[in-house]
């Protein structure tokens, strides 16, 4: 009875309320990316761009407007991917992919000189991380895990996984909640947890940080702290140091913030968000000390995008690449003019700083137009040395080699 009187009050109480103002209590919550614009910037029409969920033909991929530098090839190695993003390589020489908003985990084999593209597994929550230990593969879906067992051996058939959920307790968050996922050098499975908003307050334990794990999910360590929302990640090979990419927030203008590289170099270290991203104070938040938290390693530029990061330990490319991280930006939608949309190279010195951040491979964006016609996510180095590079927007991966 009282929750009908409660009910009835309400009803009466909204049916008194202005027209405007009740239809303003009954529209939809605006969408997550816009989270944070300002008032003044209510007309704009920076908008994120939509991926595209189909197969798209070969002859429709821009193989020739991409650019590497000389002595280097790049060609199709494989499409019929829609969505392709973070990948990770089996024992055998499977590359396997995950991605985003299609919900698919792909497996990509050689087979008589072709790629064969299998679908794994499809209607995942954003199945984004991917990781291969010991023949096993594991895919993080925001907050789910599961382990395929002996995955190389039942691609055609790889039965049902593993349910590793309960273990790792991950937040059930779908904004900033897609994983990057990788193992350790000492064998701990490795991930992001995005925050939950464009810029906000939240648990600084639980969101915006890099954490580790067994990989059966017990005994959960804080790598880092107070960075926004890393989608790529990894090991220096000599220092065992980790190196992540961040994504800065929106709505902040065309050149602020950047997105940023950061060097970890010991479990726990704050790198400042919301607070800093460098020396820059976020006004939309209580105001800190900037030098109080450990500052990037680079700034990888405004609304880049920075995403899979990886070291090269190969003999294929010439000694200048050796141990030098190379990185995805996917490229900018909070931007009026494009930028990212291209794969550079982190060039580390023997200080262990970064002496600067140079172009790999270019060629997706179309600055005569403002558009693009590609978007690369990951990267991944192969067992012969080659580059393999993951386009979410053509479903496509790329490998490059040198002549």
């Amino acid at each position: 009875m009282t929750f009908r009187l409660s009910a009835t009050i309400g009803l009466a109480a909204a049916l008194a309320l202005p027209p405007a103002l009740a239809a303003a209590q009954q529209a939809p919550p605006a969408p997550a990316w816009q989270q944070g614009r300002p008032d003044s910037m209510a007309a704009s029409p920076l908008a994120p761009h939509a991926p595209r969920m189909t197969v798209t033909a070969p002859d429709r991929i821009p193989v020739a407007s991409l650019k590497v530098p000389e002595g280097f090839k790049v060609e199709l190695w494989a499409h019929g991917a829609p969505g392709a993003r973070m990948m990770a390589e089996g024992p055998n020489g499977t590359v396997f992919v995950g991605s985003r908003t299609i919900g698919r985990v792909y497996a990509i084999s050689e087979e008589g000189g072709q790629r064969r593209v299998r679908t794994l597994a499809q209607q995942l929550k954003q199945p984004n991380g991917i990781a291969v230990r010991d023949g096993n593969l594991y895919v993080i879906a925001i907050n789910q895990v599961f382990r395929y067992d002996g995955i190389e051996g039942k691609l055609d058939n790889p039965g049902q996984p593993t349910d590793l959920t309960a273990a790792f307790n991950l937040p059930t968050e779908e904004h900033h909640g897609w994983k990057f996922a990788a193992f350790s050098p000492d064998g701990r499975l490795t991930m992001n947890v995005g925050v939950p908003c464009n810029v906000c307050e939240f648990d600084r334990d639980r969101f915006a940080t890099i954490v580790s794990f067994r990989p059966d999910g017990s005994d959960r360590r804080i790598e880092a702290k107070g960075i926004r929302n890393s989608v790529g990640f990894d090991w220096h090979p000599r220092t065992r140091e980790l190196w992540a990419t961040n994504n800065g927030r929106d709505w902040a203008g065309n050149e602020t913030p950047n997105d940023t590289l950061h060097r970890i170099r010991r479990p726990g270290e704050d790198h400042g968000f919301p607070f800093c991203v460098g020396s820059w104070n976020d006004p939309a938040v209580p105001q800190r000390e900037c030098s109080e938290f450990v500052q990037p390693a680079a700034e990888l530029g405004p609304h880049v995008a920075a995403l899979g990061a990886r070291f090269y330990t190969g003999t294929m490319f010439p000694e200048q690449y050796r141990n030098q991280l190379f990185i995805a930006r996917r490229g900018s939608w909070n931007r009026e003019k494009l930028s990212g949309y291209d794969v550079v190279v982190a060039k580390i010195g023997a200080d262990g700083n970064v002496a600067g951040i140079e172009p790999f491979l270019t060629g997706f964006r179309d600055d005569s137009n403002n558009g693009f016609n590609g978007r690369p996510v990951d990267v991944m180095q192969r067992r012969d040395g080659s580059l393999l590079v993951s386009d979410e927007q053509n479903g496509a991966i790329y490998r490059i080699s040198r002549q």
